[in-house]
């Protein structure tokens, strides 16, 4: 029910936000280039007291032009349940029926690219080549692998505090675009699951210099 409640108000917020004016006009050289930001999904989802996910993300960002952005991403982090699960829309997120024998933890640089649509609207491109642990209920670690995770993405981007600073809601359809062969008691467990999401909300922040 939490999850739910704070999907739905983060959408409630984005809607809200449509009106504010945040493109950096195609013909001003004025604006700063470069920013560095991460995920507040990332920081308030390590609080949790159960499966936390142990996240760590670091956005670093360059603005081509006024529309065009490029960003690196690297970041980490463990998940025990199938990626194809809906964090905030499926009930079966968080079953103990669908946990995995253990965990995965991952470690993958994103390469995102970003395109202003119309005033602070952009859509998104994130390729992310992640390198995977496998590691079971004793702690151990059983296997490697690798998986390219993509992320097509549309979001709002609001500037803040003279353009210092900046917050960009979103929403995206995640894809599991590659994956080797998971070890046993974790492939059929992600068998079961689509490899997209739909609707899967983002907030991302940053400052600007």
């Amino acid at each position: 029910m939490q999850k739910k409640i704070l999907f739905i108000g983060f959408i409630l917020m984005m809607t809200g936000t449509l009106q504010l004016k945040a493109q950096y006009a195609k013909t001003d050289s004025t604006y700063k280039r470069w920013f560095v930001g991460s995920s507040l999904f990332v920081l308030v989802g390590n609080l949790v007291s159960t499966n936390s996910p142990d996240f760590v993300q670091l956005n670093f960002g360059y603005r081509i032009t006024g529309k065009d952005v490029i960003t690196l991403e690297p970041k980490t982090w463990k998940y025990a349940w199938p990626n194809g699960i809906h964090p905030f829309l499926n009930n079966s997120y968080g079953k103990p029926e669908e946990e995995f024998p253990g965990y995965v933890r991952e470690y993958g640089l994103s390469v995102a690219y970003q395109r202003f649509l119309w005033k602070g609207l952009y859509a998104e491109l994130n390729i992310m080549p992640t390198w995977q642990t496998f590691v079971n209920d004793k702690g151990k670690k059983i296997d490697n692998g690798f998986q390219v995770f993509n992320t097509y993405r549309v979001g709002y981007h609001i500037k803040l505090f003279k353009d210092r600073f900046f917050i960009q809601p979103s929403i995206a359809i995640t894809h599991r675009a590659y994956h080797t062969t998971m070890p046993d008691g974790f492939k059929q467990l992600d068998d079961k699951w689509s490899k997209f999401v739909f609707g899967e909300p983002g907030f991302h922040f940053g400052f600007t210099f």
